[in-house]
């Protein structure tokens, strides 16, 4: 029985757990099988690999913008606005590990164009761009590039969660707590 009953979603997520444990080197046959489905369903969907490869960004950038470009109803300034998006990223490469190793892996070893990526992360990262801008602008956040400055941050809370996870550490809510202590002290005016 289907797990994920949308065969598109099911070829997706077969692709994405094949990418993140062989790369690349995974056939669109292993990606069928994994998925389930029919060689030839493959194609039904993603005329060749490159498709399919653009299609798992496209889903894990759709992921995070679901999880992280919310606007906080209850914030009362943009110094909040970026609080509460540092603690919902630590949340969202917490909460899937497998999730969490795809975004590693694509963002060392870029699959699809700089182009492509711009179109399908651009969104989201200019989302997070305006929030560091926004704090800026407020006192709240050093000078410097909001693009550094907020890649910094990602890039920190995931290296930091990739460590505990290889512990096979859990996520108490005091390490929680100073992961999102030291994005701040670091990033803070």
């Amino acid at each position: 029985m289907d797990v994920v009953p949308d065969k598109r979603e099911r070829i997706l997520a077969a692709a994405a757990r094949l990418i993140v444990r062989n790369g690349l080197q995974c056939s669109m046959s292993a990606i069928a099988e994994e998925a389930s489905v029919a060689t030839g369903s493959l194609y039904n969907y993603f005329k060749n690999k490159e498709e399919l490869v653009l299609g798992v960004y496209v889903r894990v950038s759709m992921e995070m913008a679901e999880s992280l470009m919310l606007a906080d109803k209850a914030s009362t300034s943009s110094e909040a606005d970026l609080a509460s998006y540092i603690e919902r990223y630590i949340d969202f490469i917490w909460e899937d590990a497998e999730r969490a190793r795809l975004f590693d892996y694509l963002d060392n070893n870029p699959l699809i164009s700089f182009d492509d990526a711009k179109a399908v992360f651009g969104p989201f990262v200019q989302h997070g761009i305006g929030l560091i801008e926004a704090a800026q602008a407020a006192g709240a956040v050093r000078e410097g590039l909001p693009t550094l400055i907020m890649s910094f941050v990602r890039g920190a809370i995931r290296n930091a969660l990739k460590r505990l996870r290889q512990k096979g550490s859990k996520l108490a809510p005091k390490d929680r707590r100073m992961i999102a202590d030291m994005c701040w002290a670091a990033i803070r005016r």
